[in-house]
């Protein structure tokens, strides 16, 4: 039987994954070059506020209606602080002390963190024994990245490694709140993109005083950089993410997770000459194969019993 999606439409929702993918694989790069001339606050406040913006310009520009009950409103700030904010300042705080490959490795964990938070806080899932075991891989490939053996004390770059790990845990919980308080509310896409990037961009504008106050010193490198954060990474890609999830299904659509630490670790070591201790791509694949079982697109054999007659 023949497709009824249109051509033009296919090879556009593809273009828009593997940029998706390009762009969020790209971020931790974007990050690491940022911080060379500003503060990592400053990293998390360009992006979200510049971020913020360009959705408002494109909800405004298709003259979509911003929801009017307080609850809502109330619902996109929690998502706002543990999607955006949290995370964000803990990646751009620990890539002071990690490489970019190495970030980019740990936000590919998020699925499994995803996982964890759907199923223990928030009760809206059950685990069945397959996803539980890519659970158990997946958190050994972590103990396997982090390698604590490895640390004398508490070090920047184990910090830094928990930080990224504080950031996947985010990422999960507000997904999970997401799932629960406001995934069946009929709002559309781009006004869903906004009003989760606007509000963090909004509490980074108040939190100005704070956060964004120390000098900088700019080089075209690191404009270019904080504007791609914001305006591709923060805005652009979270239009294609909705694009792709409704013309894909959020399963498929979630194995953009392939790609972001692909893009992040090769653009850390071609354009930073970024390294790996031995133990990291191990654990990198083992945190890779937990989340092929925990999205299950690997599968425990059923057990069956043959009977003799």
């Amino acid at each position: 039987m023949p497709s009824t999606t249109p051509p033009a439409r296919s090879l556009s929702i593809v273009l828009q994954f593997v940029g998706m993918g390009v762009v969020w694989g790209s971020s931790f790069l974007f990050m690491k070059v940022a911080l060379d001339g500003v503060s990592f606050t400053q990293v998390a406040w360009s992006r979200l506020v510049f971020g913020g913006l360009t959705l408002g310009v494109i909800v405004l520009l298709s003259r979509q209606r911003l929801p009017r009950e307080p609850v809502v409103w109330l619902h996109f700030g929690v998502v706002a602080i543990t999607n955006c904010v949290v995370p964000h300042l803990a990646f751009a705080w620990a890539e002071q002390y990690v490489s970019s490959g190495l970030a980019s490795i740990y936000n590919a964990v998020t699925p499994i963190t995803t996982a964890l938070m759907v199923t223990l806080a928030f009760r809206i899932e059950r685990l069945n024994r397959g996803q539980v075991l890519g659970i158990a891989i997946g958190i050994l490939g972590v103990i396997l990245i982090i390698a604590p053996w490895q640390h004398a004390g508490f070090t920047g770059d184990l910090a830094g490694q928990l930080a990224c790990l504080l950031a996947a845990v985010c990422y999960g919980f507000s997904f999970g709140y997401i799932r629960t308080f406001l995934s069946h509310r009929p709002i559309p896409g781009a006004t869903f993109a906004f009003l989760n990037i606007g509000i963090a961009g909004a509490i980074m504008l108040v939190l100005t005083p704070v956060i964004a106050w120390q000098p900088v010193q700019l080089t075209p490198q690191i404009v270019a950089s904080l504007l791609a954060l914001g305006i591709l990474g923060t805005g652009v890609a979270y239009i294609w993410n909705i694009n792709v999830l409704r013309a894909w299904g959020p399963t498929n659509a979630s194995t953009v997770t392939y790609i972001t630490p692909v893009v992040g670790v090769l653009l850390g070591v071609l354009v930073l000459g970024e390294t790996f201790s031995i133990n990291q791509p191990f654990g990198a694949a083992l945190v890779l194969v937990g989340i092929l079982f925990t999205q299950q697109r690997i599968r425990l054999a059923r057990r069956s019993l043959v009977h003799a007659q």
